[in-house]
């Protein structure tokens, strides 16, 4: 059975049902041991831009070339 099949009959549900379906479905995914690299109750580290000012500055500089070249 295909998505396209599904979609109708999942959107013609009740919002009660439609919670059931989406648990149910987390659950099926969560059984599925191939389904993400990641593992549960793990920390990863996720880099952000947050604290690297040096990349502020690159970001600005390269604001400030784009709009001189629209001009």
């Amino acid at each position: 059975m295909s998505l396209a099949e599904v979609l109708p009959a999942a959107r013609r549900l009740t919002p009660t049902e439609k919670l059931k379906l989406i648990r149910i479905l987390a659950e099926d995914l969560e059984k599925a041991e191939d389904i993400s690299p990641l593992e549960p109750f793990k920390t990863y580290d996720l880099p952000t831009p947050y604290n690297c000012f040096g990349a502020g500055a690159v970001l600005m500089e390269t604001l400030k070339r784009s709009d001189a070249s629209q001009q």
